[in-house]
């Protein structure tokens, strides 16, 4: 196991998590080099760009109702107010597996990933909302954050419709957590920030065999992916450009095998 490892909790050293920190590891220029990989050609990092989490460094993964050093603090402050109630504007959004500034198509973007080292991760999603939604206060403030993400969520869903002329079945009540990372990319791209969303495999983490079933290849997180998201919207979503309001936002679904031990990914 790599000594960089040890800075993170015990049950924080398997499986995706970890990946990702090692992604974000390193020279600026080796970082940006590794983040550009997934979203060529659409978009590229530079070593300029910022990125959360920072390696070992900045553990904290984004939010990005809070993220002002990558975003301008006015569309924070719109994303803060979209999903959450005026009353509970210190809640919980959910959080990004990775988030970089980047370039995507000649203009300021932004690139979000969502992670996973094995099935279960992707199938058992139940979780994430849960956490989301586990703050303090009473039930009363808990149930007003219910509605304004299903506000929110059903405002996305007409919105992509109308972006893509295809139909859309993302909901707060089902298959939370694609649904809530298609609402948010298509408010960034709606408030004037191209995005290239990325549904990251890391692939062959066989210390996950326990939990679930690693990803062996490329294809087979594609088509787990791919299933998953079915009911949501069509497979053809995937992998190109769409435009909102102006703006690229770029679905994708992409694999790759980041070993433990600090090595560069394959």
């Amino acid at each position: 196991m790599s000594d960089l490892l040890l800075r993170l909790k015990v049950n924080q050293r398997r499986g995706s998590k970890p990946r990702c920190h090692l992604l974000t590891h390193g020279r600026p220029e080796q970082v940006a080099e590794r983040l550009t990989a997934l979203i060529t050609p659409w978009g590229s990092v530079a070593p300029t760009d910022r990125w959360i989490p920072a390696g070992f460094d900045r553990l904290a993964e984004a939010q990005l109702h809070t993220a002002t050093d990558l975003l301008d603090p006015a569309v924070c402050d719109t994303l803060c107010r979209w999903w959450l109630p005026e009353d509970r504007l210190d809640a919980r959004t959910p959080n990004w597996d990775i988030a970089a500034t980047c370039t995507i198509k000649g203009l300021p973007g932004l690139l979000l990933v969502e992670a996973k080292a094995h099935d279960k991760e992707l199938l058992n999603e139940a979780a994430g909302r849960k956490r989301e939604t586990k703050e303090k206060g009473d039930q009363a403030a808990r149930a007003a954050s219910h509605v304004t993400i299903g506000t929110a969520i059903d405002e996305a869903r007409a919105g992509l419709r109308s972006a893509t002329g295809l139909p859309w079945h993302i909901s707060r009540d089902s298959h939370y957590q694609p649904s809530n990372r298609c609402a948010w990319s298509w408010k960034l791209a709606d408030v004037g920030v191209a995005v290239v969303l990325v549904y990251l495999g890391f692939l062959n983490a066989s210390e996950m065999a326990k939990d679930g079933v690693p990803f062996a290849n490329a294809g087979e997180w594609e088509s787990l992916v791919k299933g998953h998201c079915a009911s949501l919207f069509a497979a053809s979503v995937w992998n190109r450009e769409w435009v909102v309001n102006g703006v690229p936002f770029v679905p994708l679904i992409r694999a790759i095998e980041q070993p433990l031990n600090g090595e560069s990914p394959r």
